[in-house]
């Protein structure tokens, strides 16, 4: 049996100054037209898969949120066999909260990117419009022009003449970047989020340079009608960080209440039963990938400013952030953890970085249920079996097996209901089809190798572009894609959206942020 709490009792649990974790199990599509504030997206398609790592600690007070459809209860029965101890529904989902006077929110990564917003209104961050950046570079003017984006951001669509530097990275490697300290810098993203806070930074650590955000990014770019190049890849050189800034870097940090702890202390506070620990490695995706900290995620440091919710799933955790520290780093965690701390997190340093020695247990994903397999040879052989693909749904729409028809794990039994044909699974994660295979009454097959192996052994694909329909494809958020793809309204819709976050919040939410 569920427990249920109401909306006004979660409106008090959210800012009462405990741990929580409020996850939002619907898919992304649904999540991203209207939900709670400081809620987590957790897709109960993916539940198991990301639970331990968004919410490591099982005893930790959390709530589990849909839309008043029952998927939350579902999701609050597999928590509870997980061994989550305090999990509780809210009562009617998302309308519920409505319906008590509270606002809910379009859009993702909420908490960032109306901090973004916070950012400019406090610190009046100075910017550039589009058509100036573009006059400037037309008439030779020196302008250093850095794309805060991760590099698979930056290749979809860039500045002309850009060169990416993820915000993260910023404060580390922008003097080798920009050696003349009077050269403009200017600091995009696609939107305003990573723009606002990028140049900011720059600006808090006192570079020299005139540093501005590109107002809109390059959404903005596109609108004013100025053409954005594609597949870019010139970016930073691994070996462009330097210590310039490591002084200022560690006054920000102090300016900003950071503490800084050893290995010793965090060892003691991961044996804390009532407290939630990330451990979070800042650095980039390559020095991650060559040796980091055991029980540390990877979250790079722009990242985690612009997109906190898709690492840490607990309010009120304790977040110990690291980089390579000694003398040739120490920038990029204090300069992070200084923007965690203005957005109201328990945000620390670890002192020695990756040389500290520390090592954590960290809670690890359940085992999956194995399911049996049969080959693509010997399914395309069958008529007798029902074929569902759980893939994205875009995908699907892209290319699928004839006949196979599409859903996701809430509705799968539903989709499935009435066919008493034995059912064949197709997933690029074979995890995600077993854990979706408990809500069915029979263990159904899976396609061995998913739809790659049944393009390489050359059988027959087949694209339906408009269906699923937008209506049935509840994990793909509409309105934030369709801004990149040439659709200059949807862009306007975003700007405006990401503009108007400010006058949503309640005192409340207001109150959390401490610039």
């Amino acid at each position: 049996m569920s427990s249920f709490i109401d909306a006004r009792m979660l409106k008090h649990w959210l800012h009462d100054g405990q741990e929580i974790a409020l996850l939002d199990v619907r898919e992304h599509g649904q999540y991203g037209e209207s939900h709670l504030f400081y809620a987590t997206p957790l897709p109960y398609s993916r539940l198991e898969l990301d639970v331990a790592r968004l919410v490591p600690r099982p005893s930790v007070r959390t709530v589990v949120c849909d839309g008043g459809d029952g998927v939350a209860e579902r999701a609050a029965a597999r928590l509870r066999a997980l061994g989550y101890t305090q999990v509780a529904v809210l009562q009617g989902g998302t309308p519920a909260w409505r319906d008590a006077g509270y606002t809910l929110f379009a859009g993702v990564n909420l908490p960032s990117k109306t901090f973004g917003e916070l950012v400019e209104h406090v610190c009046h961050t100075p910017r550039i419009t589009a058509r100036e950046l573009a006059a400037m570079q037309a008439a030779g003017t020196p302008v250093a022009v850095l794309d805060g984006r991760p590099v698979a951001e930056f290749g979809k669509m860039n500045i002309p003449g850009a060169l990416c530097c993820p915000n993260g990275e910023l404060a580390w490697r922008v003097r080798s970047l920009v050696p003349d300290e009077t050269t403009p810098i200017v600091v995009n993203c696609a939107g305003r989020t990573r723009s606002l806070i990028g140049a900011q930074t720059l600006i808090h650590l006192g570079l020299p340079n005139p540093v501005y955000a590109l107002e809109n990014g390059t959404q903005g770019w596109f609108l004013a009608d100025l053409p954005l190049a594609h597949g870019g890849t010139r970016r930073y050189a691994d070996g462009s960080g330097s210590p310039f800034l490591r002084p200022q870097a560690q006054a920000l940090a102090r300016r900003m209440g950071v503490p800084e702890v050893d290995a010793s202390t965090v060892r003691r506070w991961a044996d804390t039963p009532t407290r939630t620990l990330f451990l979070c490695d800042v650095r980039t995706p390559e020095e991650f990938a060559a040796g980091t900290l055991p029980g540390a995620q990877h979250t790079p440091g722009g990242q985690l400013v612009q997109a906190l919710d898709q690492y840490v799933g607990v309010r009120g955790a304790r977040l110990v952030l690291f980089d390579g520290d000694g003398p040739a780093d120490g920038v990029r965690a204090p300069v992070v953890a200084s923007w965690l701390r203005q957005m109201g997190h328990d945000a620390c340093v670890l002192r020695g970085g990756l040389h500290s020695g520390l090592a954590l247990d960290v809670a690890q994903a359940p085992a999956a249920p194995a399911l049996p397999t049969v080959a693509p040879a010997a399914l395309a052989q069958r008529s007798d079996v029902a074929v569902v693909d759980l893939r994205a749904g875009m995908q699907y729409r892209a290319g699928h097996i004839p006949g196979a028809r599409w859903s996701i794990r809430p509705r799968l039994a539903h989709d499935l209901g009435g066919d008493t044909r034995d059912v064949v699974l197709v997933a690029d994660d074979a995890r995600l089809a077993a854990w979706s295979a408990l809500e069915l009454p029979r263990t159904p097959l899976l396609l061995a190798g998913g739809m790659a192996a049944w393009l390489e052994a050359g059988l027959p694909a087949e694209a339906t572009p408009h269906s699923p329909g937008d209506a049935q494809c509840i994990d793909y958020l509409f309105f934030v894609h369709d801004r990149h793809d040439g659709n200059k309204e949807a862009a306007r819709q975003y700007l405006a959206w990401e503009t108007g976050l400010l006058g949503q919040l309640d005192p409340q939410e207001r109150a959390g942020f401490l610039i």
